[in-house]
């Protein structure tokens, strides 16, 4: 019997992650797809947040598999939104750019540190923090966002 994978066989999620430069919390962030969303409605246009990038990821099918884009505010990992396409594209001005298309919705995770970086990078599946309603039922999920920031930078959470 081989231990060859059985076709086709199922691909691991690819995560992205990027810094919401300018944003201050998960609400702000929040706030901002919404307004999108609520700009998109009076448009007629379909509602779906998009976020344009310079460089085009290569694993796109990796990331399709379940990938979703990690947001990084204030220092530290702290909301996920589902991609759902992944769209190539050039300007106007000729230059590849890449469309980040999400399901418009954020979803908080369990905060977790990092250092500022340029662009995005990949991120695997074991690497991402849970969500932050199941990785804290009750208490934790319920408290303001700096008070959750407060508590982990003594160490307490």
């Amino acid at each position: 019997m081989s231990n060859a994978p059985s076709w086709p066989f199922k691909l691991m999620p690819l995560h992205l992650i990027k810094l919401a430069v300018g944003c201050e919390s998960v609400k702000e962030l929040k706030g901002w797809v919404a307004e999108r969303m609520k700009t998109a409605k009076k448009k007629g246009l379909p509602r779906r947040h998009v976020h344009i990038t310079r460089m085009t990821p290569k694993r796109i099918e990796e990331i399709l598999a379940g990938g979703s884009l990690y947001w990084v505010i204030r220092g530290e990992i702290a909301a996920r939104e589902k991609i759902v396409a992944v769209e190539p594209f050039r300007d106007r001005d000729g230059i590849g750019r890449c469309r980040l298309v999400m399901q418009p919705k954020v979803i908080a995770v369990s905060p977790r540190p990092m250092r500022p970086f340029q662009g995005w990078r990949y991120f695997t599946e074991d690497a991402v923090p849970p969500d932050l309603t199941k990785a804290a039922a009750g208490t934790i999920a319920t408290m303001p966002e700096p008070l959750r920031r407060e508590l982990r930078d003594l160490g307490l959470l």
